[in-house]
This record gives structure tokens, C-alpha cells and sequence, in this order.
């Protein structure tokens, strides 16, 4: 499983709630996933340009080695740590390793482009939000090294990515392409 691209619903949604031009207080408040005092600028946001067009995903650039953190607390279901190349050409897309965990609710969150042999769980474990999971990398179909994050839900027996509110060091937000942000736990 690498970066799966779906065709998403809420595109146009979740622009306005990016913008600001619509509110939603329902949805869980994620922390960011990376270390308490820490900020990294996200490089792609949902439904970017480059290569997020189609996807709820979010990208923070970080240097490889860097700490990645639980989101949210849940159960390890996934852990994929053996691939040794990335670029950016489809052909390494088996290469990306990646850490899933599945929250109390049902969702799961995924971590991919970790370096090789930098998972720091393994499959079964109880993690807890901020948590040091993982060490960030660049392996599999990546350009730089960087994090990428997801949320999906099961809706009806179909898995479908979405958007995810953050605390930040200025509140919560549904976190925006270019922008840097602090992390602050909860």
C-alpha cells in the first residue's frame, strides 16, 4: 500500500474550511505528529497541485532522522520498514515505509516515507498521541524527505481519506500548504 489516490468528495470542502469560510467543530482535534516545541512547514496540503490532487493528504517537510510523532492514541495495525530507495518516479513506490494505527473510532492514520529500519513500534502495540513512533525518511515515491500523513474512515464498506483539524501553538486548524506550524499538545 503506498499513497493512495481517490477520488474525493470534499474537495471544494475542504478548501472553505481551510479558508475559514465555513466552521466544523465536529470532527476529532489530531495533534500534530511531530515533537512538542517543534515546527515543520507542510509542502502540500489537501488536494495540492502537485501530487495531492486527488487526496486528503498532508506533507510536512523534514530532514531525515527527524522524530515522528503518534497523532492520536490507538493500536499499531501496519508497520512497513524494509524499503531502501525513493525518487521520484513511480517505480519506487513499493520502496515507502509506513506506519498505520487504527483509532477507537474506527479511523486510521498513516505515516509514510520513513527511513529504512525507522519504525520504532511494531504491529499490536499501544501507542498514545505524541508518542515517538517513528523517524522520518524518504523512501518510496518521494521527491524530498518529508512526511506524509493521512486520515481515512470506513463509510459503508469503502475506505475514504479525510480532512483532519490540528492543535497548533494557535489553535485548531485544518493546517494549509506553505504555512509553518508549532506543535503545542494538547
Amino acid at each position: 500500500m503506498g499513497c493512495v489516490s481517490t477520488k474525493d468528495p470534499y474537495r471544494n470542502y475542504v478548501r472553505k474550511l481551510q479558508k475559514g469560510k465555513i466552521t466544523e467543530d465536529t470532527s476529532f482535534v489530531y495533534q500534530l505528529p511531530y515533537e512538542e516545541s517543534k515546527s515543520y512547514r507542510v509542502i502540500q496540503g489537501y488536494f495540492s497541485a502537485f501530487s495531492h490532487k486527488n487526496r486528503a493528504a498532508l506533507d510536512f517537510k523534514m530532514k531525515r532522522g527527524a522524530n515522528i510523532c503518534a497523532a492520536r492514541d490507538g493500536v499499531v495495525i501496519r508497520v512497513k520498514e524494509d524499503g531502501d530507495r525513493g525518487g521520484w518516479n513511480r517505480k519506487y513506490r513499493p520502496y515507502g515505509n509506513n506506519i498505520v494505527i487504527q483509532h477507537a473510532d474506527g479511523t486510521r492514520s498513516g505515516y509514510w516515507h520513513l527511513q529504512k529500519d525507522g519504525a520504532l513500534v511494531n504491529m499490536g502495540d499501544t501507542v498514545k498521541a505524541g508518542q515517538v513512533i517513528a523517524l522520518s525518511g524518504k523512501t518510496g515515491y518521494a521527491a524530498v524527505p518529508h512526511l506524509h500523513f493521512m486520515v481515512w474512515s470506513n463509510y459503508g464498506g469503502q475506505w475514504q481519506q479525510v480532512p483532519t483539524r490540528f492543535q497548533t501553538r494557535k489553535g485548531i486548524k485544518y493546517l494549509r500548504p506553505w504555512k509553518k506550524y508549532k506543535n503545542r499538545v494538547q
